[in-house]
């Protein structure tokens, strides 16, 4: 990528909200966790499939942060006492263990809310279109929304201490963390003005390596540590939770997700251009330790 990860750690900043006196511990609990580092795969999906469709790395930078900031609220709350109740994330501590609940789930608000400023923002508009940003910000609200990733967080806390098959974990995830994937790629996609044939690919691509990015997760949580995850390991079993590994076993899993990561490579064939960075990123994927 021609734009590095310096690049959108310094976007995303430059779209934060400037100080001011008056809410200042907000702001600081949105920049605490939107600068705490990650592997930013969403915005760099945005901008590489914005770049394989024929546009601007540059162009599809808003729509990239959008898609992170979106994620990192999800982050934020997801680490709350009522949901999950970590204290660590990205080897820090949680935004509510710095800032208490009531602070961080306005910080994550806030965030979620400033995704769709910087999705319409005049910078986006400039260089995209109205349109354009308009067909982004829907694509986003309905894969951030009910029937995406909170929907999947719902059935994700109604499946707590029940014995989940493997076709609910499927569904879960596609919501969960899938629909975020997905419109990632999309966002890449529209910037560029892809037709629907390069959206559909794009959108196949995600499915694979978003439920293979899960399950990785699942096996990560069984043979990781705390310290090279950055978070607690063992939350599932603790929270008794159904997960690809409780219910396929360890083999299995690693099978399924090497499945997954070749039907996302060759997604890719549609593509006239150099998709190498995109094969590269899902077997990292798939091979992560954290």
């Amino acid at each position: 990528m021609s734009v590095t990860k310096d690049d959108i750690e310094q976007a995303l900043v430059r779209f934060l909200p400037e100080k001011d006196g008056l809410i200042d511990t907000v702001l600081k609990s949105m920049h605490y966790s939107l600068t705490a580092g990650g592997k930013r795969v969403r915005p760099a999906l945005v901008l590489e499939f914005a770049k394989l469709c024929g546009g601007s790395e540059e162009s599809a930078l808003p729509f990239a942060c959008a898609v992170e900031m979106i994620h990192t609220y999800s982050l934020i709350h997801d680490d709350l006492p009522c949901m999950d109740n970590d204290d660590m994330r990205r080897g820090k501590p949680t935004n509510h263990k710095v800032f208490g609940e009531a602070q961080a789930v306005l910080g994550g608000d806030a965030l979620l809310t400033l995704a769709f400023e910087t999705i319409l923002s005049r910078e986006a508009v400039m260089y995209n279109s109205a349109e354009k940003c308009v067909e982004a910000g829907r694509v986003l609200a309905v894969c951030a929304g009910a029937e995406g990733m909170i929907g999947g967080q719902i059935i994700d806390i109604e499946s707590e201490e029940l014995e989940a098959g493997v076709d609910r974990l499927r569904e879960m995830d596609d919501r969960k963390t899938g629909a975020l994937i997905r419109a990632a790629c999309l966002l890449g996609c529209i910037s560029a003005g892809a037709d629907d044939r390069l959206k559909a690919a794009a959108r196949d691509y995600a499915n694979n390596i978003g439920l293979a990015f899960q399950i990785v997760d699942d096996i990560l949580d069984v043979t990781s540590d705390n310290e090279t995850l950055g978070k607690p390991v063992g939350s599932d079993e603790q929270n008794k939770k159904s997960t690809y590994v409780s219910c396929l076993g360890i083999e299995k899993c690693r099978e399924l997700v090497g499945t997954l990561t070749d039907k996302a490579i060759e997604s890719l064939s549609v593509f006239d251009g150099d998709t190498s960075a995109l094969i590269q990123l899902a077997e990292k994927l798939r091979d992560r330790r954290k």
